[in-house]
């Protein structure tokens, strides 16, 4: 008998993936964590019955996360994850030689462990000199650091549920604002701009009022609701044309989703969207 695993989206949507082995089940402190072994797309992680990330899949998220930014930052020597316990938005960054420092900050202990055990194809960086690990609240990590410290802040959290609804909140992006240099750049992921439109323009709004612009940019992620899974890039000064083609040409012969095209085509906003953010 086959055994399905879904995610279930305000009982209006659901994905499910074909599932033949449960590899790690346990209840954190935060949230419920699940790996499982799927048909279709290898091991796969699910954090509160939604799903998070894939083998077979989790690129189409992490290099359209990470590399908007370090191609087109003037300066890439200092980086803030938050989130991102599966390691792979780490695995990318660390990709660039210009990298010197990463610190990583997850909440959750249990999904890095969960992660390096089950899912190592994913983080493969974890023994890179360069990055540091802390477990702890992102949002107050944010809140106590030094003005300028970063060159850019990369928010890789889950849904504005428990323990990462404050990732969505402005007092957060103003906060990552006065963390960064003021060449710096932020991206977050910005939820399905199809099954939750409402948020995605709310976080848009948001990073334009915290760094007085910002640029929603859209791709294909087969396991994320809807399919069509967007991220935020905002800035004071940079933008998302101003790609450093030396970083663009070396970094395009390690990805699978990413390049110059890509890049740029990402940035066209439907225009189904356009008139949603011109009325809000």
């Amino acid at each position: 008998m086959s055994l399905w695993c879904d995610e279930v989206n305000d009982h209006v949507s659901r994905f499910g993936l074909k599932i033949h082995k449960t590899l790690f089940h346990t209840r954190s402190p935060f949230q419920d964590i699940l790996v499982v072994e799927t048909d279709l797309l290898g091991r796969a992680l699910m954090l509160d019955g939604m799903w998070m990330t894939a083998e077979g899949d989790e690129k189409s998220y992490h290099e359209m996360l990470v590399h908007p930014a370090l191609c087109t930052a003037p300066h890439i020597a200092r980086i803030l994850v938050i989130g991102g316990g599966d390691g792979g938005t780490v695995r990318e960054v660390l990709k660039y030689p210009e990298v010197q420092q990463v610190d990583l900050v997850e909440i959750d202990e249990l999904v890095v462990q969960a992660c390096q055990q089950h899912l190592p194809s994913i983080g493969t960086a974890w023994h890179d000199p360069r990055l540091t690990l802390t477990i702890a609240d992102g949002i107050e990590w944010v809140k106590t650091t030094k003005p300028g410290t970063y060159d850019i802040i990369l928010v890789d959290g889950s849904d504005p549920k428990g323990p990462a609804v404050g990732l969505f909140d402005h007092a957060f992006y103003e906060a990552c604002a006065r963390a960064l240099t003021p060449h710096g750049i932020f991206v977050s992921q910005a939820e399905s701009p199809v099954l939750m439109q409402d948020v995605h323009i709310d976080m848009v709004q948001a990073l334009q009022k915290a760094f007085g612009h910002a640029y929603p940019y859209y791709g294909t992620v087969m396991i994320y609701p809807g399919g069509l899974w967007s991220w935020i890039y905002a800035a004071r000064t940079t933008q998302p044309t101003d790609l450093k083609a030396e970083r663009v040409a070396r970094i395009t012969e390690t990805t699978e989703i990413w390049n110059k095209a890509i890049h740029h085509g990402a940035f066209a906003v439907p225009n189904r969207l356009q008139q949603a953010l011109q009325r809000s």
